[in-house]
């Protein structure tokens, strides 16, 4: 199991660009229109070259968070759950 862990919590208009197309693949995933202002938190998984974008209006609880990065088989450190509960 990978840990995941904050790289930074962004509105879109403020996005780095290399997290952009990690952004647009999530998007298109969700299909979602993305908005200037969408809060979007990029998590970097542990002992691989990616990322995992959540866009953090589509959460109510972060038991949801938890459960979806279990199906990408990694889990979220203690630090980054908190921070993350803080913006839900």
């Amino acid at each position: 199991m990978f840990v995941a862990t904050l790289d930074g919590i962004f509105k879109y208009s403020d996005l780095p660009e290399e997290y952009e197309r990690y952004v647009q693949f999530k998007a298109t995933i969700d299909k979602r229109e993305i908005k200037p202002n969408d809060e979007i938190a990029i998590l970097n998984i542990a002992g691989t070259t990616t990322h995992h974008v959540l866009f953090l209006d589509s959460y109510k609880s972060t038991s949801e968070i938890e459960n979806e990065l279990k199906d990408a088989d990694a889990k979220i450190n203690h630090t980054t759950l908190k921070i993350l509960g803080g913006h839900l």
